[in-house]
Formats: C-alpha cells, sequence, structure tokens
C-alpha cells in the first residue's frame, strides 16, 4: 500500500511534466496592482495573475491534487506586513481528484502594513505556484511595485474584495462542532455545521494552521440545514496529536460566496 506521502509525491512527480512546447510565459502573466493608501494607514494594493484559456491556479489549501502557493515578501522596503484577501476559489474535479483554485485570471488583493506610514512602500514578491491545465508545471514570479501617497481605487481589486468569503455572522451560521478521534496515523475529524444551504455540490476544506499536518479531502453530507463533514488529519510522526481547536479554518464552499469559520470547538 502506498502511504499517502508517497502518493503525493507520485502524484506531483506525473502531474509536474510539461511537454517541451509549453512555457511559464506562454500561459501565464503577473503583476501588481499599486492601489490606494486606507484610512488605518495601510495600503490596499493585489497581485495580478493572467492565465492562458484553460489554465488554473490554486487557492492557499488547494487539495491533494493542488499545489499551494508560497509567498516571499522579504526583499520589500518599509512593509511590517502582508494579509492577503483571499477572493472565494471554485472546486474542480479531474480524474477523480479534487481542486481548488481559480480559472484563467486571480486578482489577489493584500493590505500592506508599513513601517512608516509616511513614506513610500517598495512591494516585492517572489511567488512559487502550480499552473495546471490538462498537464502541470510549477511556476516562479518575481514582482514589485512602489505604493506611494493616497493612489487610486481600482475596480478589479474592489471586485475581489467583494468577493472574498463570508464570515460565519454574515453567513448566519447557526452553530459548529468537531468531533475528535484517533485514527492509526492521525486524528479522525467530524464537523457538524447548522449553515444554510449553499447551493448545490457544496464543498467543505479545512485548515488545522499548521503547514505540516496532511489534511485528507473532506467527505461531506447534508441533512437540512445541517451539514455533516469528515476528514483525516496526519501530522509528520504518522501518529494521533494535540488539534489546537482554535487554529482550524473550515470553509464551506458553493454558490456564489464560500463561507469562512474561525475555530472548531467540541460539542
Amino acid at each position: 500500500m502506498i502511504k499517502r506521502t508517497s502518493l503525493l509525491a507520485l502524484l506531483l512527480a506525473l502531474t509536474f511534466a510539461p511537454a517541451h512546447a509549453t512555457t511559464q510565459d506562454d500561459v501565464l502573466s503577473a503583476g501588481i496592482l499599486p492601489g490606494w493608501e486606507m484610512p488605518n494607514g495601510h495600503h490596499m494594493a493585489a497581485l495580478q495573475l493572467n492565465l492562458a484559456p484553460g489554465w488554473k491556479t490554486y487557492w492557499r489549501a488547494p487539495g491533494d491534487a493542488g499545489i499551494p502557493p508560497i509567498f516571499d515578501w522579504s526583499g520589500s522596503q518599509n512593509v511590517k506586513s502582508v494579509q492577503i484577501h483571499w477572493p472565494s476559489p471554485s472546486v474542480f474535479h479531474n480524474n477523480g481528484m479534487q481542486t481548488i483554485g481559480y480559472h484563467e485570471a486571480l486578482t489577489l488583493p493584500v493590505e500592506v502594513t508599513p513601517i512608516d506610514p509616511g513614506k513610500p512602500i517598495d512591494l516585492r514578491a517572489k511567488i512559487d505556484l502550480g499552473v495546471c491545465d490538462k498537464i502541470c508545471m510549477p511556476a516562479n514570479v518575481t514582482l514589485s511595485a512602489k505604493l506611494i501617497g493616497s493612489g487610486v481605487g481600482d475596480d478589479a481589486i474592489r471586485a475581489a474584495l467583494k468577493s472574498v468569503p463570508l464570515t460565519a455572522q454574515q453567513a448566519g451560521l447557526k452553530a459548529i462542532s468537531c468531533k475528535v478521534e484517533p485514527i492509526d496515523d492521525g486524528l479522525r475529524l467530524t464537523a457538524s455545521i447548522a449553515l444554510a444551504p449553499r447551493g448545490k455540490n457544496e464543498t467543505v476544506a479545512f485548515e488545522t494552521g499548521d503547514a505540516s499536518v496532511w489534511v485528507g479531502e473532506a467527505q461531506t453530507s447534508r441533512t437540512g440545514n445541517t451539514l455533516t463533514s469528515v476528514t483525516d488529519l496526519v501530522a509528520n510522526n504518522g501518529a494521533p496529536f494535540a488539534l489546537d481547536r482554535s487554529g482550524v479554518t473550515v470553509t464551506v464552499l458553493g454558490e456564489g460566496r464560500a463561507v469562512e469559520i474561525a475555530g472548531c470547538p467540541a460539542p
């Protein structure tokens, strides 16, 4: 039996084999939208990714067969922190595997907190990401922009911000609880989510806040206004572990905007 980690490595080796005639420049272009200064002194900008027709890239929690993007802001100047505002992603199914991401274009708002609000911001980003169509390839993008003064409003950034997931309160969440039980190589988490239907083909994605924990594809069903979703969590040591419930993020995807729920307390 192939271990989960070995299976993932095998999938990556098979899928990240682009055709000789296809290069990153053929399928991906990128830039920074400079955006505007916010009332709190932060600056709202955005990364803009444009993909060739039929191509996609991935959300922060992309599923077993997807590749999460990695961001490096260390080359920036006058930047204290960068907060990404993820738009609601789409769910893709291909060859029996589920991935979560964005199709053909992504405007990714980034809220930049400067060290000194009175000085210009030199924003520099190095991004490692995966892009896929019938084949997949790794992509590496280096971007930079000067964020100076008040800036101007940007319709693309505003539209992306309007599509970020609803909070639990905005979506009318009634209750959520998670039962956790040990399995041979980790934990099984079963979430009960009292939330009105989000349309057909609802998908639930779990994040633990710990990048070293493997999260399996959730199996989800609905009875009335309650979703039940089950996933397996496997740590590097392949044994049960202590789960920080407050660090769990549960995202419900359906029609329209997703719903993002912070924390999953015990029943």
